[in-house]
């Protein structure tokens, strides 16, 4: 049996302890992996948990589970893929975070992987497949790892609810059910939406703005009936280079309460193209809470009254 094991590794400028805390809390990587679109811990217990990641590969949504052992003292995570795709006939690997003397820190991933059948062809596959994909990652990682830790300030999260006599099965399918949205929202001018397999969906749409001018976006979706719908926005405005948000719907005692809640990284070089020479940060956070709050309330409003009908 044949295991060959590797290992790439790349400097950032953050400190150590901030670069592990982003890796290990899962809920960041919507900002730190470009096509990661939500992950979910499955199970905890201590420091090992099993966790499950959608994420974009070529334009198309996927998912797998994966099972990490955290070393919070080491800065290290250790990593194990359940179950493998041929060639590949296992695969794991660990993250390890080293502090530098200036306050950086290096990155160093390590993998470990055999082939099916121990077949030369299919190792020289994972091979290159494990080098091209580690040094895209960790570039993207140094990228947007210095980008989350040097734009703190302008990363911002809220959120709206509503309180709903209804049932969260209603509320959740009128949220789920986007491709009706341009029948059921006045602010939807048109929609493109679709669900390739259940619960992962591509969501394209035109929305009106109060000024009347219309703003395409595009996002994918995670839903899990009938409790929430992720999603992650990957065509942004200009005022933003992050835009994740989640639908929840709780029920208790014959009410539901549905939330939108909103994360976004605000663009400061787009500020005063948009807002004016003398717009601040402060002047853009309101500007987008306001935008976004918006179009989460209509939503949630006539969620609300479509649940209700529905009673």
């Amino acid at each position: 049996m044949t295991i060959r094991q590797v290992e790439h590794e790349i400097t950032v400028a953050a400190p150590a302890a901030e670069v592990y805390r982003l890796i290990a809390e899962v809920e960041h990587w919507p900002r730190i992996f470009p096509p990661t679109i939500h992950v979910d811990v499955v199970e905890r217990t201590g420091d090992e948990e099993r966790i499950r990641i959608w994420a974009t590969a070529n334009d198309a949504a996927k998912n797998w589970t994966s099972r990490r052992t955290l070393d919070p003292g080491g800065l290290r995570i250790r990593f194990r893929q359940e179950v493998s795709t041929p060639p590949v006939a296992a695969m794991g690997g660990t993250w390890i975070i080293e502090p530098l003397p200036a306050g950086d820190c290096r990155i160093r991933l390590l993998h470990d992987y055999r082939a099916v059948d121990d077949d030369p062809e299919g190792l020289k596959w994972i091979d290159e497949a494990v080098d091209r994909n580690s040094r895209s990652e960790l570039a993207a990682l140094k990228s947007n790892v210095e980008l989350a830790h040097a734009s703190a300030d302008l990363t911002f999260s809220f959120e709206d609810s509503v309180r709903i006599e209804g049932a969260a099965k209603d509320a959740f399918d009128f949220v789920n059910e986007a491709g009706l949205w341009v029948e059921r929202l006045p602010h939807v001018a048109s929609v493109r939406f679709a669900e390739d397999s259940p619960g992962l969906q591509t969501l394209e749409m035109d929305t009106r703005a109060k000024d009347g001018s219309v703003h395409t976006t595009k996002s994918y979706r995670v839903a899990f009936p009938h409790q929430k719908i992720a999603y992650k926005q990957v065509t942004l405005p200009a005022l933003l280079t992050l835009h994740t948000g989640c639908w929840t719907f709780t029920e208790t005692g014959g009410e539901v309460t549905a939330t939108s809640q909103h994360t976004v990284v605000l663009n400061t070089a787009n500020i005063a193209g948009i807002l004016g020479a003398e717009a601040t940060v402060a002047d853009a956070r309101a500007y987008v809470h306001g935008a976004l709050s918006a179009n989460s309330r209509a939503t949630l409003g006539h969620a609300k009254d479509y649940a209700e009908s529905k009673r």
